[in-house]
């Protein structure tokens, strides 16, 4: 965990008398206190299963649901207007067709999302700014597909006045990820991904333990014979937290979500026996309800 932002963090807390403390205050601090074993449940693309994805009413359910932090797509239309889209196009998910950079957003806003069913809904493609404007105070956000502008990003987090409750992540190496932020990587809360064929597991875990001590790691493995499980150790020892993804089974070694409804404590429990602090689900309103009756969830 970098030095600054921890001093940034403390001195917010420091000052607490002198303002209400909402919801964010309260999951930063389970964040950064390393013995702490409360597990954060992470809703993938809002609850998509509900909304669709990415979507306004999709982060809202979230909120309401108790989620602690909602992960989500950002990219940039032809007039430089962030908004919440996966893929490189809107095919999938609206009424029209075309990429996102190939369109205004007033060109996008003529058309309507789609559920994960496929049925068309009254509702538009979100900006960002509208997203967290929506989650302020209130939930963690993950901001995935944004690499390319983060300037552009971390000016509507200071514009909303959200820098604090924002989580970035990537596969990248500590020296590209300084590289390619600089200054910024000081300020925001940064958080490394790691599959374990990449080549160099230990040096790769090393380098961020040694010179940045992020505050956890994305880990994704195949097997349960994995080296990522040595891996997992020397990050809980340096104080660490772990994010695992049960979205889909090659990266959980099989223990996936649509195994874990009809059985959680095989899957979920196995993920948190494995020292999972953090959970990145499908299935958020099912994982928050299981990690209460197991105790994992007091606040």
């Amino acid at each position: 965990m970098k030095k600054k932002i921890v001093i940034i963090y403390l001195l917010f807390v420091a000052c607490g008398s002198l303002h209400a403390q909402n919801r964010v205050d309260t999951l930063l601090s389970k964040l950064y206190n390393a013995s702490d074993d409360y597990v954060f449940v992470v809703a993938h693309r809002g609850d998509w299963r509900n909304e669709p994805e990415n979507s306004l009413r999709a982060m809202a359910r979230c909120i309401r649901m108790g989620a602690d932090m909602v992960e989500l797509d950002v990219r940039m239309t032809k007039d430089s207007v962030l908004v919440l889209m996966h893929d490189v196009t809107i095919d999938r998910t609206t009424t029209g067709k075309g990429r996102v950079a190939d369109l205004t957003f007033e060109e996008l806003q003529q058309y309507r999302l789609k559920d994960g069913l496929g049925v068309t809904l009254n509702q538009q493609i979100p900006t960002f700014k509208e997203v967290m404007l929506l989650c302020k105070d209130k939930i963690l956000v993950n901001v995935d597909k944004a690499e390319t502008y983060m300037d552009l990003v971390y000016e509507v987090l200071k514009e909303t006045g959200t820098e604090r409750q924002v989580v970035f992540k990537s596969y990248h190496t500590y020296q590209e990820v300084r590289e390619r932020y600089g200054e910024l990587l000081d300020n925001i809360i940064y958080m490394p991904m790691i599959r374990d064929n990449h080549r160099a597991l230990d040096a790769f875990v090393d380098d961020f333990i040694n010179h940045y001590k992020p505050v956890a790691f994305e880990v994704n493995f195949r097997t349960v014979e994995s080296p990522m499980f040595a891996q997992m150790q020397k990050m809980k020892e340096a104080g660490i937290k772990i994010w695992i993804n049960t979205l889909w089974s090659h990266m959980n070694a099989g223990h996936d979500d649509e195994k874990a409804v009809d059985d959680p404590d095989k899957y979920w429990g196995w993920v948190v026996a494995q020292g999972a602090n953090i959970i990145q689900t499908d299935r958020p309103i099912e994982l928050l309800d299981y990690l209460k009756s197991i105790n994992k969830r007091k606040l």
